[in-house]
């Protein structure tokens, strides 16, 4: 089992910034991809961006050049950037990490940060 833990959500007026971080505790294999998904009121859960062990990432159009994913792997942690922020960023964000045991995927969800961003 593993266990995601978000933080650094809140409330930032529009251009601003904030950094979110995900901490990952369990049965972690070294081999995973974690990532960031939003969630608006009223719209499905989208994908924000996500980063593999190696480092690759990817991001949605929405978010690039703006928005950036990192981690740590010796703490089991993704961080994501969020610089110019807009009031359509506002949102849950949740942490997600993909992982795969004897070839069954496997994927855990954090419980979710609040991020406003006021006009």
């Amino acid at each position: 089992q593993v266990q995601l833990v978000e933080s650094g959500g809140g409330l930032v007026q529009a251009g601003g910034s904030l950094r979110l971080s995900c901490a990952a505790s369990g049965s972690i294999f070294s081999i995973n991809v974690m990532g960031w998904y939003r969630q608006a009121p009223g719209k499905q859960r989208e994908l924000v961006g996500t980063i593999s062990s190696g480092g690759l990432t990817n991001y949605a159009d929405s978010v690039k050049g703006r928005f950036t994913i990192s981690r740590d792997n010796a703490k089991n942690t993704v961080y994501l950037q969020m610089n110019s922020l807009k009031p359509d960023d506002t949102a849950v964000y949740y942490c997600n990490l993909g992982q795969t045991n004897w070839n069954r995927p496997y994927v855990y969800w954090g419980q979710g940060t609040q991020v406003t961003v006021s006009s």
